[in-house]
C-alpha cells in the first residue's frame, strides 16, 4: 500500500508513477477542501462529500466511507438523479436549460405547492432502485410551467440535502457548501441551493477539478513534501448565505410526499 504522495514506480522512459486516486477524491484535492467544507457535485449523478479526520459511521448506509487523496477520510453520499433532471424537465416544457432557469426563477420558493420526486432513473439516496419520478400537489392554479421548473430544481436539490443531512448527523461538520459540476452553471440552481441545502454556498471558478486534483497529486509526488503544494483557486464566482426557514419548509414538503409515496 502506497502513501498518498509515494512514488510507486517508473515508466520504461523513466517517468515517475504516482499512487493515483478517484474522481471525487481528485475533486476534493483540486479544491483544497478544509474542515467544515462539503462539496455538492452536480453531474449525471449527484454527490455530497467532505474531508474528515475520522471514518464515516452512518447506520442508515446513506453515507459511504471513502479515503481521500491525502490520507484522511472522505464520507460521501450519492444520488442517481442530478443534472439530467434539469435537462429532462426542460425538454418536457419545450425549452432549453436557459429557459428552464428563467421559468424557475420566476416562481416563488415552494413552487406554489408543486413537489417533484425526481427519481427518473430509480434512486440511491433514498434507496429506491425501481422508483420513478412523480409530481405532487398539482392544482388548476399552480399547474404552470414556472412551478414545474422550480419543482424540478428544488426536488433535485432536496435529494442532495438528504445526503448532506445524513452526513452532518453522522458527525461531519458542515459550515459551507462548494457547488461544482455542470449543474452548478444553472442560475436557478445557484439561487435555490442556499435555501434547500441549508448552508452558505460558494461556487468556485469553473474548472476540471478532478484533473486539477490529479495534477496536484503528481506535483506532490515529485516534490516529496509532507503536504501537497498550495494551488490557489481564484476568487469564487458566487457566494450566497442561506434562509433556513424557507428551505426547511421546502424540504419538509418533499419529505412528506416521499414518505407518503415510497414509505421512506
Amino acid at each position: 500500500m502506497a502513501a498518498p504522495s509515494e512514488p510507486v514506480g517508473h515508466t520504461p522512459e523513466g517517468a515517475v508513477i504516482g499512487p493515483g486516486t478517484g474522481d471525487n477524491m481528485g475533486t476534493a484535492l483540486g479544491l483544497g477542501l478544509r474542515p467544515g467544507d462539503a462539496v455538492v457535485s452536480l453531474g449525471t449523478s449527484g454527490t455530497v462529500f467532505a474531508a474528515h479526520d475520522r471514518p464515516a459511521h452512518d447506520p442508515t448506509g446513506t453515507v459511504c466511507g471513502f479515503a481521500d487523496a491525502t490520507g484522511g477520510f472522505l464520507p460521501l453520499a450519492c444520488t442517481l438523479n442530478a443534472a439530467r433532471v434539469l435537462s429532462a424537465t426542460a425538454a418536457m416544457l419545450g425549452t432549453g436549460l436557459a429557459g428552464l432557469d428563467a421559468l424557475a426563477l420566476n416562481a416563488e420558493p415552494g413552487a406554489g405547492g408543486v413537489v417533484l420526486l425526481p427519481y427518473l432513473d430509480g434512486e440511491r439516496t433514498p434507496e429506491l432502485p425501481h422508483a420513478t419520478g412523480s409530481l405532487h400537489g398539482l392544482t388548476r392554479d399552480n399547474m404552470r410551467p414556472e412551478n414545474i421548473a422550480r419543482a424540478a430544481v428544488e426536488g433535485m436539490l432536496c435529494g442532495l440535502a438528504d445526503g448532506l443531512a445524513a452526513m452532518t448527523a453522522s458527525g461531519v461538520p458542515v459550515e459551507r457548501v462548494l457547488l461544482v459540476g455542470g449543474g452548478a452553471r444553472s442560475a436557478a440552481v445557484r439561487a435555490v441551493a442556499p435555501l434547500v441545502l441549508g448552508a452558505p454556498i460558494v461556487v468556485p471558478p469553473a474548472a476540471e477539478y478532478v484533473a486539477i486534483g490529479a495534477a496536484r497529486q503528481a506535483a506532490w509526488t515529485l516534490a516529496g513534501t509532507a503536504e501537497p503544494p498550495v494551488w490557489p483557486l481564484g476568487a469564487p464566482e458566487e457566494e450566497s448565505s442561506h434562509a433556513p426557514d424557507v428551505g426547511l419548509r421546502v424540504r419538509e414538503r418533499y419529505a412528506e410526499h416521499r414518505r407518503a409515496t415510497h414509505g421512506v
